[in-house]
């Protein structure tokens, strides 16, 4: 594929994963096609060498690997972590507000989002509900409202004179709730937003339980720019890097490869990771161990594997807007579609020091990909990613890397075209080396 054929297929991507469970069925669904083979962690496993296999923890978590023909102890793993979720607004349990006879929608705010930014945005609902079948049983279902159903006015300057000296800032249990509909009838249905979900699903009201579900923005990804430099949509923060290691684990090459290789994509990042299926819970050491039990490798050997292991997580990196220069440390000014990024923190906020840096640096050199180095301003506090927590966790040597992007945690990021696709070579030959 050309780098835009790369972009126009992750912004597909996108558009089909409104959350992280739309997420996961999306790269379920590729890896199927590429005859991967569902592990249940109720069941043993019996694995076979150079089989294809993948295991998804409560629908948005999922980790895919290749169980590798050399052994384990002498290659350890190949590890490649990213995250499904992204900062948004949640629709609380008992969501219906009414107000002067128009129905809202109660929201939490689930990370750190621009909030300003879900403003006057063609809004719509998707998620997970979980409910009771007719057999009594509780069961679970994806849903997507595609049509735009929700949406979050902004006052007019008349009533906000300040807005472009103090900028929006809007008071997040007052000024959240999302505008749904006009109360026509006296009386407000208690089982209006379930018949809603019902409407939808044509799953009865009555059986309908609870529900996770996040507001998204119904625009679809565009390319943009002269000669159609970059691209924009929501999400990329970090959908980008999950389906650059998706599109590089799914290359022949290194499907073919016999090293013992795995995709971990986590739930939860963007609120600390601390989950059954975060990257700080224990999702990723149940795999590795069964992996290596289900191989005949013992207690001692496979502490010998995770010390021969090597792991790349991979974030979005913040890419230098001129536009706002004392934002940024001035000699480490990263830049779009200038290649990877290494991001490098003192204080441990990313995983990355100077052996796994030199290592991501060759990967980089063999691919013929550009590679630039990043450092918060010493001023202003730093993100951090699943890095830190996944090595320290397992003793893996790790490296955070990330594509350039602008306005991360906004509703409507952006990125260059180039460095996507330079993502995807450097991470298929991380992945066969």
């Amino acid at each position: 594929m050309t780098a835009q054929q790369q972009v126009k297929d992750l912004l597909q991507f996108i558009d089909n994963s409104p959350s992280a469970f739309h997420a996961v069925k999306s790269i379920e669904e590729s890896l199927l096609q590429f005859d991967f083979k569902p592990l249940d962690e109720k069941q043993k496993w019996l694995l076979k060498p150079g089989t294809r296999y993948y295991v998804i923890r409560d629908d948005s978590s999922i980790i895919f690997f290749v169980a590798g023909t050399k052994p384990l102890v002498e290659t350890g793993y190949k590890i490649l972590g990213a995250h499904t979720d992204s900062p948004g607004l949640k629709i609380k349990p008992n969501p219906l507000i009414n107000n002067n006879g128009l129905l809202r929608l109660g929201v939490e705010v689930y990370g750190d989002p621009i909030l300003a930014t879900f403003t006057d945005r063609d809004l719509s609902i998707a998620g997970r509900i979980s409910y009771k079948t007719t057999e009594g049983k509780i069961s679970s279902q994806l849903i997507r409202f595609e049509e735009s159903l929700i949406r979050l006015p902004n006052l007019a300057i008349h009533m906000n004179r300040m807005v472009n000296e103090k900028g929006l800032k809007l008071h997040k249990q007052n000024e959240l709730p999302l505008i749904i509909s006009t109360l026509i009838e006296e009386q407000l249905c208690p089982d209006y937003f379930k018949q809603c979900l019902e409407k939808q699903t044509a799953i009865k009201a009555e059986q309908i339980l609870s529900w996770e579900l996040n507001v998204y923005d119904t625009q679809t990804g565009v390319l943009w720019g002269d000669e159609q430099q970059f691209y924009a949509n929501s999400q990329l923060d970090n959908l980008a890097s999950c389906h650059a290691g998706l599109r590089a684990f799914l290359d022949n090459t290194v499907l073919q490869n016999n090293n013992t290789r795995l995709c971990a994509f986590f739930d939860h990042e963007e609120v600390g990771s601390e989950s059954t299926k975060g990257a700080n819970g224990s999702f990723l050491p149940d795999i590795l161990q069964r992996i290596a039990l289900s191989l005949n490798i013992n207690s001692e050997d496979y502490q010998r594997a995770l010390a021969q292991s090597f792991m790349i997580s991979a974030d979005m990196a913040h890419a230098y807007q001129p536009n706002f220069p004392s934002a940024y440390e001035p000699e480490h000014k990263v830049k779009v579609n200038k290649g990877p990024v290494i991001k490098m923190n003192a204080n441990q906020r990313y995983s990355s020091e100077s052996i796994s840096a030199a290592q991501f640096i060759h990967c980089c050199e063999q691919a013929e990909v550009p590679y630039q180095s990043y450092s918060h301003r010493t001023d202003i506090p730093c993100g951090s990613t699943i890095g830190p927590m996944t090595s320290a966790k397992l003793g893996i040597r790790t490296v955070d890397v990330g594509s350039p992007m602008w306005a991360m945690h906004s509703i409507r990021e952006s990125a260059g075209v180039l460095d996507h696709d330079s993502m995807i070579k450097v991470l298929k030959c991380f992945f066969i080396s």
